[in-house]
């Protein structure tokens, strides 16, 4: 059985309004997320994290949209890792598998869910990832050029990142006890020093974060539209 976290208790500072609920393609952004893994056959169930204020919202998408594997949703906390392990808290007994996802990215397909459970069924953990292009560089404090960084073997992570149960909850376990701050599960399963194995994406699966994103978003997404 494979639960997913859809994690949606962001403030969206830099946007300034609720970007989660903004509208692409005719839909909040929250809708074509969760319907990516109401879709997904692998996914059993989904628990979507999100501020308390916005639950009632949340609701009345899932009822529109007829979503039917939204089986809770429940407070976040004060940062991104505090609301996964709430998450982590309300799954099912019977939950084997456990995937993590922004609910910012709607632009996650059904088909790159499965590849990333599929691998995650064979090695444990699996994330979805997309190879650095750009050239990089370091700065110093005045962000003037102090070198450049070798891209050979550099990838930008997204999600969904997908657990075994066991690892990601022991992870979990492992940040709390130490008291310290990861920033998304992969960081928290590489703290084990378990393996993490990449997919690698092709495809669009940017995180909503400046007010640019969300025509970018509806302009992939009506091209698919148009593709299907």
């Amino acid at each position: 059985m494979l639960t997913a976290i859809i994690v949606a208790a962001g403030s969206s500072r830099r946007m300034g309004f609720n970007k989660l609920f903004a509208a692409i393609a005719g839909k909040p952004v929250m809708a074509h997320t969760i319907r990516a893994f109401e879709r997904a056959g692998s996914v059993t169930e989904i628990i979507v994290v999100a501020c308390e204020d916005r639950h009632d919202e949340i609701r009345k998408i899932a009822a529109n949209e007829s979503f039917e594997k939204v089986r809770s949703i429940i407070g976040g906390g004060e940062h991104r890792q505090d609301s996964v392990r709430a998450g982590l808290d309300h799954l099912n007994v019977d939950t084997e598998y456990v995937a993590v996802h922004d609910a910012a990215r709607p632009l996650i397909t059904p088909e790159q869910i499965e590849r990333v459970f599929e691998q995650c069924q064979t090695h444990g953990a699996a994330a979805l990832a997309e190879p650095i292009k750009d050239t990089i560089k370091r700065v110093d404090v005045d962000f003037v050029v102090a070198g450049s960084v070798d891209r050979h073997q550099l990838y930008a992570m997204q999600t969904p990142q997908i657990f075994k149960r066991g690892l990601i909850a022991e992870a979990y376990r492992a940040v709390y006890t130490e008291k310290v701050s990861v920033t998304d599960e992969v960081s928290a399963v590489e703290r084990l020093g378990a393996k993490v194995i990449l997919v690698l994406t092709d495809d669009f699966n940017f995180k909503i974060t400046y007010p640019r994103d969300l025509r970018i978003a509806e302009f992939v997404l009506k091209e698919r539209t148009r593709g299907a």
